[in-house]
């Protein structure tokens, strides 16, 4: 066999034994057979909260199962379309067989990487915060960009999507945003997504058409479960009801059933409007509050892992993650991995994938580009 399908395949094979390992296969398919038993007892819906936590738990071992079994099973026939095409003398079929390996080689390594989403809240439902920064309506408008391209992304994956807040631009756009994303590992894939997004482009907004750099910030925070216990003292908190703003027809603009809470000790503001009840919004506001204070404890517990300082930063020069470039060429550059897209309408439309596997990686092996230069 040509030395490319054997490099392939090796590389194949020793992905796909990391992910036996990391999922141990035995005993995941003995976990498996006591759920399907259990989802079979006419008592298993009694309660819906702990059914719903089992079903998503089964699901996940099924994909999971599923995909190591679908990874040898087309490993195989890629092997033996390349044996067949080289004994035929049949270089398309060879060729095919080729890039059939390279693509399970890249389904196996984006599995390998998902498999090391092990943190306490990676498998949990995710918030994803979206402000505009320097550059006015410029700025606000690339806001709505970002919050769109999120959205994309998120229903790529089929995970579910709500808007929890939305504050338009004074001309265009949104001054902010809050996301929430509802899916298995939704934030394990989302977390890396924090920090300054930087868009250079001719301005839509300028009438002679000149070039225009932007910033917008993205904050990315898990939802958290009943299993984890954050004590929020209302005596730190001020709370403010507000007339919602935006879409929402008569009834939400009219009333003052918006919620913002800020904690005065750690300066955190969360805020919700997307329901016409003020209770609501006050009972989900407290849980993005909870939700943001247990993020920033697993952040302080990551900087004195990593003796790095992991604060929140201005939303400017200096200070992004990720440049997307329109004029005069294209291309979207994460700062931090090096990794690169030719293609930013894709990544626009919510094509992150790439970006969020090399971070992950990057997160778990350390190391990354020996030196990252910006793109302007």
């Amino acid at each position: 066999m040509r030395a490319e399908a054997v490099s392939l395949v090796e590389q194949i094979k020793q992905s796909v034994g990391l992910l036996r390992r990391h999922l141990d296969v035995e005993s995941s398919t003995r976990r498996l057979a006591e759920l399907n038993a259990k989802s079979e007892d006419p008592n298993f819906w009694n309660d819906a909260e702990i059914a719903q936590k089992l079903m998503r738990e089964r699901t996940d071992l099924e994909d999971r199962l599923g995909s190591l079994e679908k990874f040898e099973r087309e490993l195989e026939d890629a092997i033996t379309l390349v044996e067949l095409g080289e004994m035929e003398g049949d270089e398309d079929a060879a060729q095919e067989g080729v890039a059939l390996l390279k693509g399970v080689k890249a389904e196996a390594e984006r599995r390998q990487v998902e498999a090391l989403l092990s943190g306490e809240a990676d498998g949990n439902d995710t918030f994803i915060e979206i402000h505009s920064g320097a550059g006015g309506t410029e700025s606000c408008d690339w806001a709505r960009i970002l919050l769109r391209m999120y959205s994309r992304w998120a229903e790529r994956h089929k995970f579910k999507v709500e808007l929890i807040e939305e504050t338009p631009g004074d001309e265009a756009g949104i001054k902010s945003a809050t996301l929430l994303i509802k899916g298995h590992n939704a934030h394990g894939w989302a977390k890396t997504e924090s920090g300054v997004h930087r868009l250079v482009r001719i301005s839509p907004f300028d009438s002679n058409a000149r070039r225009h750099t932007s910033f917008a910030s993205a904050w990315v925070y898990p939802v958290i479960d009943d299993k984890i216990d954050i004590q929020v003292n209302e005596s730190d908190c001020r709370i403010d009801t507000y007339r919602a703003q935006g879409a929402g027809g008569q009834h939400i603009n009219t009333t003052d059933s918006a919620v913002r809470i800020t904690h005065i000790p750690s300066g955190i503001v969360v805020a919700c409007q997307m329901e016409r009840s003020q209770h609501k919004n006050r009972a989900t506001a407290w849980n993005m509050l909870r939700a943001r204070l247990y993020e920033q404890e697993l952040e302080r517990r990551e900087a004195e892992a990593n003796k790095v300082n992991a604060t929140k930063s201005e939303i400017g020069w200096g200070h992004q993650i990720r440049s997307y470039v329109l004029q005069p060429y294209q291309m979207v550059k994460d700062l931090r991995t090096g990794y690169v897209s030719g293609t930013p309408d894709e990544v626009l439309d919510g094509d992150l994938d790439g970006f969020m596997e090399a971070s992950l990686a990057q997160r778990v092996h350390g190391g990354g580009p020996d030196k990252v230069e910006d793109v302007d």
